[in-house]
């Protein structure tokens, strides 16, 4: 397929604030982008879409809890619609409020698909505090639509800005839902110190206290992603916040491998 028929869904609503952001990145990659708000991607559905976007923000305040609000909705109105997507193979990607969203809608972790009821959840961070700041992430699978372009081991830097994104797992299946995630090679992204090293949970290296360091997951298939960590606001290099002390700033900022990667992937394999 052509970049330019590639389909993107960025998709709002009330309290929403990283959907311009994720347009911009996204159009700069050369593909149509469709900013939605969730009443007109209900009426029209998901099937125009290679890529579909929850960004980040306060979707309808946060209220019950982060992402529960719009993941209710969008499971109760779009599931059936919502699991042919993923089962066609289609990308769906989920940041920070959005990767909220789909753990509360159970496309995540979906150890055995779609799931009625959250597996997991994004709780509040360790310190009770909202965390606005760049981070290192280890890339633990390179081998998903959206790491392609990274390499196994490699050290990322992108932000995260939340007060709920601590990744945690039923405490009475932790053990068994870690093993399934390392089993399915379903961690994607760690939080870790700037030399790869495990974050270990220790603050500020792990800005949430997340189980086992856990920033991103995906499905056992991998077209599923969500992360705590917001790409697009490390995809230009002019982003970055020590561009003014380098004598040669990159093309760009580790967000773009992420965003590319997925594009890339569609252009291949549709």
């Amino acid at each position: 397929m052509k970049r330019e028929n590639v389909k993107v869904c960025v998709v709002r609503a009330g309290g929403t604030n990283c959907d311009l952001e994720t347009e911009v990145a996204f159009e700069s990659l050369g593909v149509k982008v469709d900013l939605l708000r969730t009443q007109k991607l209900l009426e029209r559905g998901l099937a125009d879409y290679h890529i579909v976007v929850f960004p980040g923000g306060f979707s309808y305040g946060d209220y019950v809890r982060a992402g529960a609000i719009w993941a209710k909705l969008m499971q109760s109105k779009l599931l059936p619609e919502i699991s042919r997507y993923v089962e066609d193979g289609r990308l769906l990607l989920g940041i920070c409020n959005g990767f909220q969203v789909l753990v509360e809608m159970g496309v995540l972790p979906a150890f055995h698909g779609l799931s009625m009821y959250p597996e997991a959840a994004l709780a509040t961070n360790l310190n009770a505090r909202y965390e606005c700041r760049w981070v290192y992430l280890r890339v633990e699978n390179p081998k998903t639509p959206f790491t392609s372009l990274l390499e196994e081991g490699k050290v990322i830097r992108i932000p995260v800005g939340h007060g709920e994104g601590r990744f945690v797992l039923p405490k009475d299946r932790e053990k068994e839902y870690l093993k399934k995630l390392l089993r399915n090679r379903q961690i994607v992204l760690r939080y870790a110190k700037s030399d790869g090293r495990p974050a270990e949970t220790i603050y500020p290296f792990n800005p949430n206290g997340s189980v086992y360091d856990i920033a991103g997951i995906c499905n056992p298939q991998g077209n599923v992603f969500g992360l705590m960590p917001h790409p697009e606001r490390a995809f230009f290099w002019w982003q970055l916040p020590d561009w003014t002390r380098m004598e040669s700033p990159p093309k760009h900022g580790d967000g773009w491998f992420i965003l590319e990667s997925a594009v890339s992937y569609v252009c291949e394999n549709f």
